[in-house]
C-alpha cells in the first residue's frame, strides 16, 4: 500500500472528500483541527434564534392585522412567507458552504452525524428557521465536549421539544394540567431512551419511559417567550428513571432534567449504543466488533469525552480497512463532488435560490434525501440499499452527467480529474476509462458515478 492511501482513505471515510492542490489528511490531522476555532461557522453564519423568532411571529402579526384590514394583512402575510422561503434556502446554502470549504473536515461529518442521530423534523416552513440555531448551538457548540452536554442541549433544543410534541407535554398532576385538562406526552421521553442514548433492549422499561416523561414535563417553548421551564406544568414529586430517583425535594426545577440526561449520558448501555452506531456510520455497517468496543471502552473511561472517542474510532486499525463499504448520502456526494471540482465555499455562497433548488436541493430528494426531513426520528438508513437502488443511481448519473459543467464550464481533463477526486482510491479501470471518455463532460461524469467516488 502506498503511503498515499492511508491519507487519502481517512480523508473520504471521516473527511468531506478530496481536494484539488490539497494534500490528503490522515486520522491524526483530522482530529487535530477540531481543536481550532470553528471557521467556517464565523465565515457563513447561520439564522440566530432571535431573528427566526420574529420571522416566525411575523405570520401571526400579519394574520392579526388581516382581520382589520384583509389587503394589508395579506401583503404582510405575502412578505412574511417570502421572508421564511430565503430563509430556508439560505439555511441550505449555509450548510452545503459550510461542508465544501470547511478547514475542519472531520466537524462537518460529526456535525452530520449528530444531527442525524438527534434527528428533529421542522414541521412547516416556520419552524424550519430554527435549523440553524439547532445545527449551531446545540450540535456544532458541543461536538467537541462532553456526550452529556450535546445530549442536553439536543434535547432541551426548540425545534425538538416542538418536533416531538414535549412543548405541549403537562404533568396531569400539574397546576396547568389540572386546571386546564392537557396531560403527558411520552414522545420525547422514548426517543431519548431508545435512540439518543441506551438504545433499543437497552435496559428500560415503559415505566421507565413514563417517569421520564414526567421528568420532562415543564420544558416548553413559543416564539413568543423562548423556550423555557415552567415549574407549574412539571409533575410534582420524585421521579424513577433506571432506578434512580430525581426531585421531589420541593418545586420541579430544571436542573432535575440535567441531571437525569448527564446520567443516561454515561451508562453503559449508552456508550456500547454510540460507539456501534459510531463505528457502523464512519466504518462499515454492521460494525466491526473490535471497534465498537473500543470505543464503548474508551466511552466509558472518559465518561463521555467526546473527543477522546473520536481518536479511538479514528485511529483503531479497523478503520484502516481498505474496503469502501459506506455509501454517500446524497447531500454527502454532491458536496463532495463540489469539493472534486474546486467548487469552493465561496461559490456555494454565491449561488441563487434557483441554481439551489433546481440542481441541489430537488436532485437530492431524487436521490432518496429530502434535507433534514428524516422519514422518523430514527434518522436516515445507514444500509447502502438506501442510497444506491434504482432510482437513486440514476438520479446520481444524471446529476453527474449535467450539472457539473453548469457550475465549472471550464471542465478538468478527465485524468487530471480521476486523480484529483480519488487520488490512490481510484481504480485500475476507472482511470483508463476516464483516460478514454470521448468529452471532458462524460470523463467527469464517469468519475463522479463511479463506485470508488460513491463509496467510502
Amino acid at each position: 500500500m502506498s503511503r498515499a492511501r492511508p491519507a487519502a482513505l481517512a480523508s473520504v471515510r471521516f473527511g468531506t472528500g478530496l481536494v484539488p492542490g490539497d494534500a490528503p489528511r490522515d486520522g491524526a490531522a483530522l482530529l487535530a483541527s477540531l481543536a481550532a476555532p470553528d471557521a467556517i461557522r464565523a465565515a457563513h453564519p447561520g439564522l440566530d434564534l432571535a431573528t427566526a423568532r420574529d420571522m416566525a411571529l411575523s405570520v401571526g402579526a400579519a394574520r392579526r392585522a388581516g382581520r382589520e384590514d384583509a389587503a394589508a394583512g395579506q401583503t404582510m402575510a405575502d412578505a412574511a412567507q417570502e421572508a421564511i422561503y430565503r430563509a430556508g434556502v439560505q439555511t441550505y446554502r449555509t450548510a452545503l458552504a459550510r461542508y465544501v470549504g470547511g478547514p475542519a473536515p472531520l466537524r462537518e461529518r460529526l456535525t452530520w452525524f449528530w444531527a442525524d442521530h438527534f434527528t428533529a423534523v421542522p414541521k412547516n416552513p416556520a419552524r424550519a428557521l430554527l435549523l440553524d440555531d439547532y445545527l449551531d448551538a446545540a450540535i456544532r457548540t458541543h461536538l467537541t465536549g462532553r456526550f452529556a452536554d450535546l445530549l442536553t442541549a439536543a434535547v432541551t433544543h426548540p425545534l425538538m421539544l416542538l418536533y416531538l410534541d414535549q412543548a405541549v407535554s403537562v404533568g396531569p398532576g400539574s397546576r396547568v394540567g389540572q386546571s386546564r385538562g392537557r396531560g403527558l406526552n411520552e414522545n420525547l421521553a422514548r426517543e431519548v431512551l431508545e435512540l439518543h442514548t441506551l438504545g433499543a433492549g437497552g435496559g428500560y422499561g415503559q415505566a421507565d419511559v413514563r417517569q421520564l416523561a414526567e421528568l420532562l414535563t415543564g420544558l416548553t417553548y413559543s416564539d413568543r417567550r423562548g423556550a423555557r421551564f415552567r415549574p407549574g406544568a412539571a409533575e410534582p414529586g420524585a421521579e424513577t428513571v433506571l432506578g434512580r430517583s430525581y426531585g421531589g425535594d420541593g418545586r420541579a426545577a430544571l436542573s432535575d432534567i440535567h441531571a437525569v440526561l448527564a446520567d443516561l449520558s454515561v451508562h453503559p448501555a449508552t456508550a456500547r449504543h454510540l460507539a456501534g452506531k459510531l463505528a457502523a456510520h464512519f466504518v462499515a455497517d454492521p460494525p466491526d466488533p473490535d471497534l465498537a468496543a473500543a470505543v464503548a471502552a474508551t466511552w466509558a473511561r472518559t465518561d463521555g469525552d467526546l473527543m477522546a472517542v473520536y481518536a479511538a474510532l479514528v485511529q483503531h486499525p479497523a478503520a484502516a480497512a481498505p474496503e469502501l463499504r459506506k455509501v454517500k448520502p446524497p447531500f454527502d456526494f454532491q458536496a463532495s463532488a463540489l469539493r472534486a471540482l474546486g467548487v469552493d465555499a465561496a461559490a456555494v455562497a454565491a449561488l441563487d435560490d434557483r441554481t439551489l433548488n433546481r440542481h441541489f436541493r430537488r436532485t437530492q430528494r431524487r436521490m432518496g434525501q429530502d434535507f433534514m426531513r428524516a422519514h422518523g426520528p430514527d434518522g436516515w438508513d445507514e444500509a447502502p440499499e438506501a442510497w444506491i437502488n434504482p432510482q437513486g443511481l440514476a438520479s446520481r448519473i444524471q446529476w453527474a452527467m449535467a450539472v457539473p459543467s453548469r457550475l465549472r464550464p471550464d471542465l478538468p481533463d478527465p485524468r487530471r480529474f480521476v486523480v484529483d477526486a480519488l487520488g490512490p482510491l481510484a481504480g485500475a479501470r476507472l482511470s483508463w476509462a476516464a483516460s478514454a471518455a470521448e468529452t471532458r463532460k462524460e470523463g467527469v461524469a464517469l468519475v463522479l458515478a463511479a463506485p470508488e467516488f460513491n463509496r467510502r
